[in-house]
């Protein structure tokens, strides 16, 4: 029987772009440009390397978002991805964490699956929690933040890296696991992939096809809010010490007087 993986993904703000909150506090995507969270692209190696390594599995890459979204799954298909999963719907906008799990919870288990794979955190929220909150949705065991990842005799094994040590874990699949940025580079597409990935099937849900009512996501069914937001402060000049035989002893005083000494 196949391995069925399916890997979560997210498009997001270019981080290098100015971003801003739009009116309604939520993050404002049209004036910025958006792509593969590069957090995820290693949840997408990590998934291709199990593939290449099991006797038969199938890749899916799901993703949540606006039309836009679909540039993100056609990157992860160019890398080798087999197929995509695409939900959007404009009551969507502003779901926070618990709501997009809700909806990737649906999702996997319409498309079927025995392995998800996530990245650590999304580069935009940067929360970190997903993987948790979607395996406890899905009622499935969670194995997160792994730097080594493998599946074997219905098994999945990886490597926990922390400070002071290193833990090896297991879980029984079906799963769902996270993966940091310490996997793996990585591949780039070559252009073999990126042909090969506009033939590829990209199917298309929306909240009813997922048995979801849109008081559940959207702003309106937000666990989370944000209650206001400024533009960050224009950096100032900064202090420059000039060095005339006591540059050091100056230096020390004023990072001492910034309190960072």
């Amino acid at each position: 029987m196949s391995l069925r993986i399916v890997v979560c993904v997210k498009y997001v703000p270019d981080a290098t772009g100015d971003r801003h909150f739009a009116d309604d506090l939520t993050v404002d995507r049209d004036d910025v440009d958006g792509l593969l969270s590069e957090l995820d692209e290693y949840a997408v190696e990590q998934a291709l390397q199990i593939a290449e390594e099991a006797d038969d599995a199938e890749i899916t890459v799901l993703t949540v978002g606006p039309e836009d979204a679909k540039d993100a799954l056609r990157k992860a298909l160019s890398m080798g991805a087999d197929k995509a999963v695409h939900v959007e719907d404009d009551d969507l906008h502003g779901t926070d964490v618990m709501g997009t799990s809700l909806v990737l919870a649906k999702a996997i288990e319409k498309t079927g699956y025995d392995l998800v794979v996530c990245g650590m955190a999304s580069t935009d929220g940067t929360m970190g929690v997903l993987p948790a909150v979607l395996a406890e949705r899905l009622g499935v065991p969670q194995v997160t933040l792994l730097s080594e990842v493998s599946v074997e005799d219905g098994t999945v094994k990886g490597r926990r890296d922390g400070d002071t040590a290193s833990e090896q874990l297991e879980a029984s699949l079906p799963a769902v696991v996270s993966v940091t940025d310490q996997s793996g580079e990585a591949r780039y597409p070559s252009f073999k992939g990126i042909m090969a990935a506009k033939k590829k099937p990209v199917e298309s849900l929306d909240l009813s096809d997922l048995d979801i009512e849109a008081e559940e996501v959207g702003l309106e069914g937000s666990w989370t809010a944000v209650d206001s937001a400024a533009e960050r402060p224009a950096r100032t000049a900064g202090t420059i010490v000039k060095d005339e035989g006591e540059g050091g002893k100056q230096l020390a005083e004023y990072l001492a007087s910034q309190k960072f000494i």
